[in-house]
């Protein structure tokens, strides 16, 4: 099974993660391939390889073809795949069902390829700039990506495609058609095909990948007692508006728990201990991060919970302790880790409630937002 991408950009994590695809095939532009090739070796991507592409999306999508058949394309040939699978780098969201469902299809008809419900209908222009006919929207559906075909069937096409195929085509069901007489199965795609298209498009891609990160909190409490009855309360209020994995740990124990947890990429952490050693205990849940390289692909939101215990605030959190946290908020921000800190008051416990309460709206919002202008603040609920 191999998976193509083109035109492309960076490899889609979801692609990457599926072990049932042997390679991918990224094509770019000739400029471009030194930085993609810096985008696969920074981001730790695997199975990947480089493809420099044609001045059109055929000659592009063809090139990559090559990469299982001539020496001139890969400095060794991969082992040619059953099923090859053809994506825009575009649409970011792909998930693994509608590439299991474009596969199977593929598999039993030769071709398959995700479609979707025009949203406008399609009009042909006159000469004279005017309306010439409207097509009746109902029964026609947009083609959208991903694509999958046998290899053979899609590989044969693209060498009887002329000239002008190459040049101007765009639909690569089309050609298994016309060069196969291969009968493509539609498949019904989901919302989340679309393209990034406009910049406006960069913002909601960008919302989107936000909202996928916020699903999930692990609330880590030290074993004291003060921070394990927060953290349970903390628990509590978050629940009921995102998924809580709660530990309690002494760190220093170096948990299997937590290491599960960040093994199945959660990316936000809220750590509860004493003020006196958090950026110390801290510091070992960010080791853990990075061996576990989760922060590569995304930013991960960590949140230093400091509990005060004392009567007066004013002396509880003094400038070197809040001079500690900017200093260590700022170290791991290069590792892709973001840090803020957040003070509980502890001392009247009738409040407690209500201050945990605003804590969880303020973890809430630091997790939605991931707002790297405030790594390293300290705020206060």
């Amino acid at each position: 099974m191999a998976t193509l991408t083109a035109p492309a950009g960076n490899s889609p994590p979801t692609r990457r993660r599926i072990s049932w695809i042997s390679d991918i095939i990224v094509v770019v532009s000739p400029e471009k391939i030194e930085t993609m090739k810096s985008i696969i070796e920074k981001y730790g991507h695997k199975r990947v390889t480089v493809v420099k592409g044609g001045v059109t999306r055929h000659r592009s999508i063809f090139n990559g073809l090559k990469v299982f058949t001539e020496n001139e394309f890969s400095n060794h040939l991969l082992q040619k795949p059953e099923v090859v699978i053809i994506h825009d780098a575009v649409r970011p969201f792909v998930e693994e069902d509608i590439l299991s469902k474009v596969v199977m299809a593929a598999k039993e008809h030769g071709a398959a390829g995700a479609i979707r419900p025009l949203v406008s209908t399609v009009i042909a222009s006159a000469a004279d700039g005017c309306l010439d006919h409207s097509l009746e929207r109902a029964k026609y559906r947009a083609s959208e990506m991903p694509q999958a075909f046998l290899f053979d069937i899609i590989y044969e096409a693209y060498q009887q495609c002329t000239d002008y195929d190459l040049d101007y085509g765009t639909e690569c069901l089309h050609l298994a058609l016309k060069y196969c007489k291969t009968n493509a199965k539609l498949v019904e795609g989901t919302a989340d095909l679309w393209k990034v298209t406009y910049k406006r498009d960069l913002y909601a891609a960008e919302s989107i990948i936000k909202d996928n990160l916020s699903q999930q909190v692990c609330v880590i409490t030290d074993v004291k007692e003060a921070a394990a009855q927060v953290g349970f309360l903390l628990h509590e209020s978050l629940k009921s508006q995102i998924r809580v994995e709660s530990i309690s740990v002494s760190l220093s124990n170096n948990d299997s728990h937590l290491q599960s947890v960040i093994s199945g990429q959660c990316y936000n952490f809220v750590c509860i201990n004493d003020k006196n050693h958090a950026v110390q205990e801290t510091q070992q849940v960010v080791d853990m991060l990075e061996k576990s390289n989760i922060p590569l692909l995304y930013p991960v939101v960590l949140i230093l919970v400091l509990l005060d215990i004392s009567e007066n605030i004013s002396f509880s959190i003094g400038m070197e302790e809040l001079s500690r946290i900017k200093k260590f908020a700022r170290e791991v921000k290069n590792e892709n880790i973001l840090v803020y800190g957040l003070l509980i008051q502890y001392k009247d416990h009738l409040l407690l409630q209500d201050t945990v309460n605003s804590a969880a709206a303020l973890i809430l919002a630091l997790i939605k937002d991931r707002n790297p202008e405030l790594v390293g603040q300290l705020l206060v609920a």
